[in-house]
């Protein structure tokens, strides 16, 4: 079996952010391990409208979710995904010996942050996190609140010292921005530029923008 993206999502605000990625990583046929808190089905109903079950969650709803202005993609399989309980600490996101990509905690709350920046794994997405750091694999944090308190960005720096990325939610303006799907798939790209995922998904600086953007 190829390696994994591992996603986690969290109970930040963002969800959208999450579900975007996991679409392109289906659509670039990128085998993905999925892992969603009880807080983390919260945000996704709350602001997606999807009802998932966090002891039971499908992968359909959220594949098949249109994100505002973004470019439908083919999905080719929804068997290259599994899903972890958020709990299952039995899992192989939770062992060192299992090799993935790299991981992607999207959005990444408060509260997962300072977990893992203090090396606490209360549950898989936190265990999952320590596993990256300790086998010096990539490890991103896509961080959305604001604004920061000196305790959030004292943690930013621990993690970032111990081999994390930070890559805060923050989209560009710069890119031919006609819709909430442009500012989404910013975001999405920068987290695929980490994972040396190739996309398409904005056109970059110093590139000539394409004439859809324009």
């Amino acid at each position: 079996m190829n390696p994994s993206v591992v996603i986690a999502i969290s109970g930040a605000s963002g969800a959208v952010y999450s579900v975007r990625l996991l679409q392109q990583l289906v659509a670039s046929a990128v085998p993905v391990q999925l892992t969603v808190s009880e807080a983390g089905c919260q945000v996704v109903k709350q602001e997606l409208g999807i009802a998932l079950d966090c002891d039971n969650v499908q992968v359909a709803p959220l594949l098949e979710y249109q994100v505002p202005g973004c470019q439908v993609l083919e999905l080719p399989s929804l068997r290259q995904v599994q899903v972890y309980h958020y709990k299952d600490l039995m899992s192989p996101i939770a062992s060192g010996s299992h090799r993935t990509i790299g991981m992607v905690v999207c959005p990444c709350s408060g509260g997962t942050l300072g977990s893992i920046a203090n090396g606490l794994s209360g549950n898989l997405i936190h265990r999952g996190a320590e596993v990256h750091l300790k086998e010096r694999r990539k490890l991103i944090l896509v961080t959305r609140e604001t604004p920061l308190s000196a305790i959030a960005i004292g943690n930013m720096r621990r993690v970032t010292d111990a081999g994390a990325v930070v890559l805060p939610a923050s989209p560009g303006w710069y890119h031919g921005v006609q819709s909430l799907g442009d500012l989404v798939d910013f975001v999405v790209a920068r987290i695929l530029d980490q994972l040396q995922i190739d996309n398409g998904l904005i056109d970059r600086w110093g590139e000539e923008l394409s004439d859809e953007s324009i």
